[in-house]
């Protein structure tokens, strides 16, 4: 049993946990596909998600239960497979070092913070030099530091960074 909160900065609204996997009433798995009866009740620790196989539904303690539905357990969603490695995103961020270009540097931040997450690159500091914020950052074996321009992004310019990002880093 998963307990469901109220969701941030969505009054009226919850976040309902997700299927946990196993019937409440039996204690058997439910396997991607199953049909299943997803029931919220009321707790002292607040909402509370029950899942329920069909067999199990007749026995089950519907007593004080908010509201029930049926559905199937969701398959197993793969990730895409990135279609560059680590080598070729470094690679990529290196050539785009001498862009003067908006939509080439709003790209090489956003990929340098890639990088970033991925622990290649790392953050050395920054300093403002005519009016822009440089970081300085090392690539991971590396002793030679290499500048990196904010931009200070809005949210319409990550959004398109974004698309640009996934079209060509996932595969078909």
């Amino acid at each position: 049993m998963a307990t469901a909160a109220p969701a941030p900065n969505k009054p009226g609204q919850y976040d309902v946990a997700r299927p946990g996997g196993v019937c409440a009433v039996s204690g058997k798995p439910i396997h991607p596909g199953d049909k299943f009866f997803a029931a919220l009740r009321e707790t002292p620790e607040g909402l509370a998600r029950v899942d329920v196989l069909p067999e199990g539904w007749d026995s089950f303690d519907k007593v004080g239960l908010l509201g029930f539905w049926q559905t199937h357990m969701p398959q197993h969603e793969q990730k895409k497979k990135l279609f560059v490695d680590d080598v070729i995103l470094t690679e990529l961020f290196e050539r785009l070092g001498d862009a003067t270009e908006e939509p080439k540097l709003n790209f090489r931040f956003v990929l340098g913070l890639i990088l970033m997450r991925k622990r290649i690159l790392s953050y050395e500091g920054s300093q403002t030099q005519d009016g822009k914020e440089l970081w300085s950052m090392k690539l991971k074996g590396r002793e030679q530091p290499i500048d990196l321009l904010n931009p200070h992004l809005k949210e319409e310019q990550v959004a398109n960074v974004s698309r640009q990002l996934t079209e060509i880093l996932n595969e078909g």
